[in-house]
């Protein structure tokens, strides 16, 4: 109900412009605000949990304690506007424009190339900016804190980080060079292949040409709000919203008055855990008190017991204020402090950190919270506060319970949390481990305290908690009270794992799965607490006396890597390409690293993605209603609730479709039936979008289940649940070959990927007013699909939809089918209202409802000598393709083509099958098909290496093709580019030396062990049909001397209309200066194909130089006559001689075919080569590695834009690496897939990055086919990643075998800390007790 009583006015200021709201929504979030009223479209929406930082802007606030300004960076999709009383907020426009003037930031990370598909940029710029704003020379530490939060999904994060070095204080190049060495030396063979160095450029960028930076030139905070903020203003502010209401009052008092007038009221500062719970479970409070303007929650004190720390500090500042006291006091006094801080670095993000406050993150009392278990066994009390008076409670296991006895009074608050210092004789430790290094809720986490009797090794006290076991923070009490007066040595260590295994217990079912990895953690974090006491023990003067003569238990110093953290470090690394010929004109940009057409843009948050289009007039916004149910019969769809809604104007269902409803099997619509969770039945239109997701609620569907239900792909086997007939590829007698050779028979499994396109899929439909037209700006890398789908679904004429694409924030494969299925449900919604339609997917819709990478199934049998020759190779794969065809048929022809990767193996079988199962069809992706069907071949070369006792870089040599000769599918080729990049990786990353060091290190370390690993790659380019390999273009040249260029590809990042400019440079022989491209649309290039197989600059680059040459060719006898005049001079004259300026080119495309029935054709117009070799470190204690170094070498030809090119390599193994190691999907037993967000869905970030990451293209390479013998490098890099997770396999390995574990065990990818961890089996992985699967209903199911 709308309030009565009147709202205060909200007041704060925005890039120093005064901000009045008179009627401020509660609910409404700083980031809507920004993009909505304010129109700052900067700003970007990606995930609305705060988990990506792509909507980082900056706040600055008075601090009335220090009074000072403080600056920090938040997410704005968390930011209640109400809590922005007094503040000035910068966003990316505010730093600087194109218009006016760039900021160092944007300016470095874009001529870095530090963008791609430039949707993260702003979110990468204000952390930077902020960063500077508070540290104008950070340290490189400070840098890779400052852009934790921030994900990435293009540029693989290096180019990023370097355009933030250049700001750096002790940026001195290469950290290696204190050792002596530095990455820029030579490999192991100084007279190596890639020809004379000094053809060969390390620069991709010239760090003379930025501007420095000069803080005195930055925004001041508004006088208005210093004013403001040093006569506070101490009455109550009340913010009334439609539903919510917001009170902030101005003296502590008043917020103890307004607590017992609303007991249920939850305070609210940081909006961190009631934001996400809101967004995801609907958890919502009709009022909502903020203390933010109660400077007595944030005040610090210190005695010389211990320190007390306001309940309103923020987690960053709790950070500050703790480092604070560690340097000041002695080491025995901080041992909790410093356990806090070890948690601090890795809790969440930078801008989480900024904006969560202590007292929320202790009161939200999260099952996974990092500090509740540490601040648990620091014996920290909670003062509290209500208008009866003060009094102080524990946390303990009672409070962290909930249990009301132990908790606040519904009218008290927490005021301030007093944390005591440790004595001496006390050791305090905390651990925890999640699915990657930064910004991760822990799977577990603890906090471990002991103290000794003093000068003894005799246990007095003993205090143990754990996150991530339950349902709340659980203290180990009974195991501590049992351990009491023991002594601190093995015997001791047994009892403990023993009586912690039987107190911590999980049931088998529990929430969240993972339940024997984390049994095996509560124990391994025990183990690692016993080392570290120990070792703080030995420490000379430490022990006085050790009862009865006992030695004291030795460590061996195999066990002491044990202890130590990975490190984040800033990677280094070089980039080596060929430079251009010294006779090349100089103007001629071919075969130069020019940044990015958009990079400027993209850092200055002035260039327009699809939702950033103004508002149109008369605009409804669509919301999707999507099944609940896995295969059902639909019963009911009861609308009239949704319908009485206040804004809702329809629903549409399939009945309101005019053409057809998608295919047969394939509705746009669900009619009668559902077959996945995710199903789109129907969709509501709304005046906002608020109104449209409120209605979704309401609409009431009545289902029955059918039988049968498929997930997994072992299911669809045994149900024989096929979507097409098997594809199949033979050559030589595989049966005769295995007759005489040692065979091993294998399984693989390989997970699915989520595109985690950083712009969700969105449409804007804008009806015309005459002729049924529509002009539709969608995010697609097919408009000419999306065209077409919605000629037929409203059965107009194609010549009458126009579709517009301007950039696209990432696509990946992902936005080639699905963006059609979505622009035609929003047409349909455009033709029945009349009205334009707005549709923008939620990040966990878009995960929910589009399907991703195929998860396959792969079993071999493989046929080999003692040498390691492989004699015979059949291979059976099933590939996950969900509910509908799709393009599970082509992935799997793909998969079939493409499985021998760089092997010649003379007697091979391949076969492959997409299943049919209940889940939402998975689609293109990046690699297609190819990343999951070569692990299985390069996993089995793995295991003949490991049974034959080889090195697998060995068996992988033997039996790589080695002279010119033809593929399973009877395509001639030549490997010598693949044999140059092998031999070119293992030189440059100094293979075999480091395969020594590796082992020298395994030899020292128990518990930690290395890994090293190298792959080649034959990766074929291109679709397998001729037809798709066309393209056209169009270029006009005005009178002025502009040319516009347009051609049929799409913008999405991979720089392709950066390298169309080039081409149009180059054959014109203008600069690129006088160039310009719009936009894709189907107006002016018609029947496109989509831009994807990693040949779009290649077929349009030819279409764009015909068009050109065109052009020339009519300018010819012009020049002649004038050959001295300008380009302007020659333009003018072939108008006044009425010659044509405008010319389409076309290209029609490589011969490309496959004959199944034969096995045999030319599918593929070329291969790219490639070799990467990867090196990590695993901790097998808790199944956590890091990235050491990876080299690739990749075979470019002649590039056309280095930069460009390495930019996708990098981001293609960037992504391949998340694809093996920490992208997992979990789907519930019902289908519901778990994993809908960055929270629960990890793609790497920034400390993912190898430590040292080299990239070179191979130098003088040839190939004639293509346009200036270039190469499309859009998808291969992408298997690269792979080297990583053979490096991991590789570690693990050497730990088995250590521990006489069998060597052989089944691959799972990807390696997930729960993998490794689990096969690193030793004793405490043997002591946990294992459930019997048939006594339980497991959380999540394997769909592979």
């Amino acid at each position: 109900m709308p309030h009565l009583s009147r709202s205060d006015e909200l007041v704060f200021f925005v890039n120093g412009r005064k901000v009045l709201e008179r009627n401020a929504d509660p609910e409404v979030t700083l980031l809507t605000f920004l993009r909505k009223n304010l129109r700052l479209t900067g700003t970007k929406y990606v995930c609305g949990r705060g988990g990506c930082g792509a909507c980082t802007v900056m706040v600055s606030k008075h601090d009335p304690v220090s009074r000072k300004i403080r600056h920090f960076s938040v997410t704005a999709c968390l930011v209640p506007i109400c809590s922005l009383y007094g503040a000035a907020v910068t966003t990316v426009e505010g730093v600087g424009s194109i218009k006016t003037r760039l900021h160092p930031v944007q300016e470095r990370i874009a001529k870095s190339h530090g963008t791609q598909c430039g949707f993260c940029t702003p979110g990468m710029v204000m952390s930077m900016y902020t960063l500077l704003r508070n540290h104008p020379q950070p340290s490189e530490e400070q840098l890779m804190e400052a852009l934790g939060g921030n994900l990435c999904r293009c540029t693989g994060y290096r180019p990023i980080l370097e355009s933030g070095r250049t700001f750096c204080a002790e940026s001195s190049g290469c950290q290696q060079k204190g050792r002596g060495k530095c990455c820029l030396d030579q490999g192991e063979n100084a007279a190596s292949s890639l020809g004379r160095e000094s053809d060969i450029c390390t620069e991709l960028f010239a760090k003379d040409e930025f501007q420095p930076l000069d803080p005195t030139q930055e925004l001041i905070f508004p006088p208005e709000l210093l004013r403001m903020a040093e006569n506070p203003e101490k009455r109550t502010l009340t913010f009334h919203g439609e539903r919510v209401t917001w009170i902030s009052p101005g003296t502590l008092k008043d917020l103890l008055e307004l607590k017992v007038k609303h007991p249920d009221a939850p305070l609210i500062l940081g909006n961190t855990s009631l934001g996400p719970a809101k967004k995801s479970q609907g958890h919502f409070h009709p009022v909502l008190l903020s203390p933010a303007r109660i400077s007595e929650l944030s005040m610090v004190s210190t005695t010389s017991e211990g320190l007390t720390i306001g309940a309103g500090c923020s987690l960053a500042q709790v950070k500050d204020i703790l480092a604070g006291r560690v340097s000041e006091l002695p080491e025995e006094k901080t041992q909790t402090y410093r356990a806090l801080l070890k948690h601090l670095k890795r809790l969440a993000g930078q801008q989480i950190r900024n904006m969560a406050s202590l007292g929320g993150h202790i009161m939200s009392r999260h099952c996974y919270s990092d500090l509740n278990p540490v601040l648990a066994v620091g014996n920290t009390a909670l003062n509290l506060m209500s208008k009866e008076g003060t009094r102080q409670i524990p946390l303990d296991r009672d409070f962290l319970a909930g249990l009301a006895s132990a908790d606040l009074k519904p009218e008290e608050i927490l005021e301030s949390v007093y944390i005591p210092h440790s004595q001496r004789w006390e050791f305090v430790s905390a651990f925890r481990q999640a699915q990657c290094q930064q910004n991760a809720l822990a799977d577990v986490t603890a906090g471990m305290r002991v103290l000794f009797q003093e000068g003894t090794d005799t246990i007095e006290d003993l205090s143990l908690a754990y996150g991530g076991v339950g349902d709340a923070t659980i203290s180990a009490q009974k195991s501590c009270q049992q351990l009491l007066g023991r002594r601190w040595n093995e015997p001791m260590l047994d009892e403990a794992c023993r009586l912690l295994l039987d107190e911590v217990s999980l049931p088998g079912g529990a929430p969240g799965g993972s339940v024997e990895f984390k049994r095996t953690l509560v124990v391994s974090f025990f183990f690692k607490f016993y080392l570290e006491v120990l070792q703080e023990l030995k420490k000379p003067g430490k022990l006085l006396s050790v009862p009865d003569g006992h030695h004291f238990p030795e460590i061996s110093d195999r066990f002491l890597s044990a202890l130590e953290d990975f490190p984040a470090t800033v990677p280094q690394g070089v980039q080596r390409y060929q430079s251009v010929d010294s006779h090349q004109a100089l103007q001629d940009p071919v075969g130069r690293p020019i940044m990015h057409l958009s990079g400027l843009k993209h850092a200055t948050g002035e260039a327009i993605f699809c939702d950033d289009i103004p508002t149109v007039d008369k605009e409804l916004f669509m919301a999707l209603v999507t099944s609940t149910r896995a295969h059902a019969k639909i019963i009911s769809v009861d609308l009239s609730k949704a319908l009485e809604l206040p804004g809702v104007v329809d629903v549409i269902t399939a009945e309101d479709i005019p053409g057809t409803n998608g295919a047969e099997d394939d509705k746009l619509l669900a009619v009668d039936k559902v077959l996945c969770v995710g199903q789109i039945v129907c969709a509501v239109v709304a005046e906002t979008e608020a109104q449209a997701k409120r209605a979704v609620e309401e609409t009431k569907i009545a289902y029955e289940d059918l039988e049968p239900i498929i997930f997994t792909i072992e299911d669809a086997i045994k149900h024989s649940s096929f979507l097409c007939p098997e594809k199949k590829l033979e050559q030589g007698n595989v049966e005769k070959a295995f007759e005489e050779v040692d065979q091993i028979v294998e399984e693989v499994h390989v997970g699915g990927q989520e595109h985690f396109y950083m712009e969700t899929q969105r449409v804007l439909v804008i009806p015309k007013t005459e002729d049924k037209e529509l002009d539709i700006y969608v995010s697609t890398q097919d408009p000419a699909h999306v065209q077409k789908t919605v000629s037929s679904t409203l059965n107009i004429p194609i010549n009458r939809i126009t579709c517009h694409v301007k950039r696209v924030g990432g696509g990946f494969g992902g936005k080639v089918g699905r963006p059609a299925v979505l622009g035609a449900i929003a047409a349909v919604g455009a033709n029945k209202t009349g009205y334009p339609i707005r549709l923008v997917l939620d990040r966990e819709d878009d995960m929910l409802i589009t399907g991703g990478r195929h998860p396959l199934f792969g079993k071999y049998n493989v046929g080999f000598m003692n040498s390691g020759r492989i004699r015979a190779l059949d291979i059976e794969c099933f590939i996950n393709g969900g509910c509908t065809l799709d393009d599970s048929e082509l992935v799997t022809e793909f998969l079939i083509l493409k499985m021998e990767n760089a092997y010649k193996i003379r007697n091979l079988r391949f076969r492959g099958r997409a299943c049919m199962t209940n889940l939402p069809s998975n689609t293109a992706f990046r690699g297609f098909g190819f990343p999951q069907g070569t692990l299985v071949t390069e996993s089995c070369i793995t295991a003949v290496a490991a049974k034959c006792g080889l090195l697998p870089e060995k068996v992988r040599e033997k039996n790589m093709y080695k002279t010119v000769d033809k593929t399973i599918y009877k395509q001639a080729f030549n490997p010598e580019p693949l044999i140059r990049c092998w031999n070119e990786c293992l030189d440059k990353s100094s293979f075999h030396s480091r395969r020594m060091q590796v082992a020298e290190f395994n030899k020292k370390n128990y518990w930690r062990k290395r890994g090293l690993a190298v792959v080649p790659m034959k990766f074929s380019v291109g679709f397998a049909a001729t037809s798709f390999h066309q393209a056209a273009a169009l270029v006009h040249i005005y009178t002025d001397g502009s040319v516009l260029v347009t051609h049929g590809g799409n913008e999405l990042g991979q720089g392709i209309h950066t390298k169309m400019l080039q081409v149009a440079s180059r054959e014109l022989k203008v600069p690129m200066s006088h160039m310009h491209i719009c936009e894709t649309s189907t107006a002016t290039v018609p029947n496109t194909i989509a831009t994807a197989a990693s040949i779009g600059s290649d077929v349009n680059g030819r279409a764009v130089q015909n068009a050109c040459q065109i052009l020339l060719k009519r300018l010819e006898p012009i020049i002649k006559k004038n050959p001295e005049g300008t380009w302007e001079d020659w333009i003018e004259a072939a108008f006044e001689q009425r010659i044509n300026l405008s010319a389409t080119g076309y290209f029609r495309g490589y011969e490309a075919f496959m004959d199944w029935e034969k096995g045999e054709g030319d599918p593929f117009p070329y291969y790219v080569y490639g070799a990467a070799s990867s090196e990590v470190e695993v901790d097998c204690l808790t199944g956590a590695h890091k990235k050491i170094r990876t080299d690739i070498v990749m075979d470019a030809c002649c590039s056309l834009n280095p930069a460009i090119d390495i930019g996708q390599i990098e981001g293609s193994f960037t992504q391949g690496m998340g694809l093996y190691t920490t992208e997992e999907l979990k789907y519930s037993p019902e289908g519901v897939l778990y994993s809908r967000g960055p929270d629960d869905y990890k793609i790497p970030t920034i400390t993912d990055v190898p430590e040292e990451f080299n990239v070179s293209l191979l130098p003088s390479s040839q190939t004639p086919l293509t346009i200036y013998s270039s190469k499309g490098l859009g998808e291969s890099g992408m298997f690269l990643g792979s080297s990583v997770f053979f490096a991991i396999a590789d570690a693990v390995a050497t730990a088995r075998r250590e521990r006489d574990i069998a060597e052989d065990f089944t691959v799972r990818s990807p390696a997930t800390p729960e993998r490794v961890r689990m096969a690193c089996a030793d004793r405490f992985t043997e002591m946990i007790p294992r459930d019997d699967p048939k006594t339980f209903k497991p959380w999540s199911i394997p769909i592979a």
